[in-house]
């Protein structure tokens, strides 16, 4: 190989690698230097075909590469490639003492040729074995270079995505913090309107009662103001008796009075008795358990939820069937909850043959019998361990699918206005929670209901 041509490569050799590691690094200020560097070794090797004096360009390209060398080697900016830089040293320095020294003294070179002929070979080989391991170290360093620039593009990315996904899991927060705010103020409004309507169902079944009362009351008034009359003409007799001597006859009479007495007593009781069970009924739940004769209170909630009905429609008949037993007492229970029960089990039974009816009245149904009866039963059967209270009626009935829906809150089959959906869930509430008890429904549709009642026996 030509001097020239060899200091061609070895010149393109180290301007080329200049150039990649300047543009990784981003030295700007070296990029057109570089770029200088590889014309001027082009413009060089071309010279050097064109001119026909090659010892003139055997010198300059010496000199060229002696001077390239060692700018390179003082830059501080190529610290790192000193080691590549220093393996061209050998090379420059053999080929330069090589024609100097065949310049100075040619019988000197002739002795010496063929060893420098040798380090010149060996020159080559040094620069091709540290131009290979160089080319696979810059191939190894540009693949970790490259993974390192992914990795941090990556990494970047992910930090970039990361900030979105905090402003986005912020931003989320927020809406869901709103959100939570408004479900907690809702459900609070829920609350107070459910407390509201519980309150008007209690008032409504207070409602109820209020006709009843007022019929059943006038009954037992009706006989203390007979009674304090028949009293009254009773003693103008027994005066009378005094007087004309006849004390036999004023004993009867007394006797008569006394009598009359302890019904005016009796009927007081009872009148009593009902203002009593209003009270009672109107009043909030204390949770105090009473001993209470389930029976007596079955039998007054029934007549009065009755003539409550009849109070709002006079032409509304029905037969009351009663089935007490008597074996079961007095029951340690909260007698104005379950009276709330009660009363509205009744209510509910004389809806349902009131609706029934009407409807047979106004269309006719097609009815075996010809005839329609409404009945509304109560009974009530000691258990042993329990005691159990059946009200029915041979209304309509409920449909089998919304069968599992009636005890549920706000859930009602009446008419907009005429039903809350609250009276069934507070009787099963009441029952279950707060005696511990069951609350069944039997149910055939167009035949009528019985709801059953089941209460753990806790006598006095």
């Amino acid at each position: 190989m030509s001097i020239s041509v060899a200091s061609f490569l070895v010149s393109l050799a180290l301007v080329e690698r200049v150039r990649r590691y300047v543009k990784v690094n981003k030295l700007i200020r070296w990029e057109k230097i570089a770029n200088y560097a590889l014309f001027a070794s082009v413009l060089l090797f071309a010279c050097d075909a064109v001119f026909s004096d090659p010892a003139v360009m055997k010198w300059i390209w010496h000199t060229y590469l002696i001077v390239l060398t060692i700018l390179l080697l003082q830059q501080q900016e190529f610290r790192a490639l000193r080691m590549y830089f220093m393996a061209f040293v050998p090379y420059v320095f053999v080929t330069f003492f090589y024609d100097a020294t065949e310049a100075i003294s040619s019988t000197f070179f002739k002795s010496i040729e063929a060893y420098l002929i040798t380090a010149q070979s060996l020159t080559y080989m040094w620069l091709a074995a540290i131009l290979y391991s160089q080319n696979r170290q810059y191939k190894t360093a540009e693949k970790e270079r490259i993974k390192r620039q992914r990795e941090d593009e990556l990494n970047r990315a992910i930090a970039i995505r990361k900030v979105e996904l905090e402003g986005l899991v912020a931003e989320r927060t927020k809406e869901l913090t709103v959100q939570k705010d408004e479900l907690e103020h809702a459900l609070e409004e829920l609350r107070t309107t459910q407390s509201q309507l519980i309150q008007s169902e209690k008032m409504a079944s207070l409602g109820e009662l209020t006709a009843g009362i007022a019929h059943e009351i006038q009954n037992p008034l009706n006989f203390v103001n007979n009674f304090s009359e028949v009293a009254t003409e009773l003693l103008d007799e027994v005066v009378i008796e005094l007087d004309n001597g006849n004390g036999e006859e004023a004993k009867l009479i007394i006797d008569d009075l006394k009598i009359n007495l302890e019904k005016i007593n009796h009927h007081g009781k009872r009148a009593d008795s009902i203002v009593k069970g209003m009270l009672l009924h109107s009043r909030g739940n204390t949770g105090e358990r009473e001993p209470t004769n389930i029976n007596n209170l079955a039998d007054e909630y029934l007549r009065l939820a009755y003539h409550g009905l009849r109070a709002k429609d006079k032409s509304f008949n029905a037969m009351l069937e009663t089935h007490f037993d008597p074996t079961i007492g007095k029951v340690m229970l909260v007698p104005q909850d379950i009276g709330r029960v009660i009363l509205n089990l009744f209510n509910n039974a004389f809806y349902a043959v009131s609706e029934k009816k009407r409807a047979f009245d106004l269309e006719g149904f097609n009815n075996p019998q010809g005839s329609y009866e409404p009945t509304v039963s109560i009974s009530t059967k000691n258990l042993g361990d329990e005691i159990e209270i059946k009200v029915g009626d041979n209304g309509n009935g409920i449909p089998q699918k919304i069968v599992d829906k009636i005890f549920q809150p706000f859930f009602t089959t009446k008419p907009s206005g005429q039903g809350t959906g609250l009276g069934l869930s507070l009787c099963y509430e009441i029952i279950t929670k707060g005696h511990g008890g069951e609350l069944l429904v039997e149910t055939t549709e167009g035949k009528g209901s019985v709801f059953t009642i089941h209460l753990p026996l806790k006598k006095q």
